[in-house]
């Protein structure tokens, strides 16, 4: 059985009241989707694992320091993450030259095999999230999500 948004948190007011929910709402429709694809596809990937393949993919060589600056997560978490995926052959890493004591990670080829999987899961996702609209309508909706990000960036705290 399929879950529905619950509309504890939703406002009734004025449309601007509800932008941030409607975001919201469309990121965890597309969320659940995702972890769908994951969940039931052949490389039992959580959705953490492919957020830290991702990045080893984007960034050879980075660290888990560098993950950890770029992810803002706990490192702890992010080591437990990392080991997994080493002892499981997706990712690889050897002594930084410089200091011994980092190790530079990047995928492995089966690791490239899997993130390039989900990769093209990704795309077909996001190509139906856009269905229906035109080339205009989508680049109008990203220029009013950048606005909103700009807005959001700009806020005093």
């Amino acid at each position: 059985m399929r879950e529905k948004n619950d509309n504890v948190n939703h406002s009734g007011g004025a449309p601007e009241d509800g932008v941030l929910d409607l975001i919201h709402a469309v990121m965890h429709q597309y969320r659940a989707q995702q972890f769908q694809v994951l969940r039931d596809g052949p490389h039992d990937v959580t959705h953490m694992e492919s957020k830290v393949m991702g990045y080893f993919g984007r960034c050879p060589g980075a660290t888990q320091s560098d993950l950890a600056r770029h992810s803002g997560r706990d490192k702890a978490q992010l080591a437990r993450l990392i080991k997994g995926l080493r002892e499981r052959g997706m990712l690889e890493g050897e002594a930084d030259e410089t200091d011994r004591r980092n190790t530079r990670l990047r995928l492995t080829a089966a690791g490239a095999a899997v993130q390039e999987t989900l990769q093209q899961q990704a795309k077909l996702l996001n190509a139906k999230a856009v269905r229906g609209l035109d080339a205009a309508q989508r680049a109008q909706l990203t220029a009013l999500l950048q606005q909103v990000s700009a807005s959001l960036a700009a806020a005093p705290s």
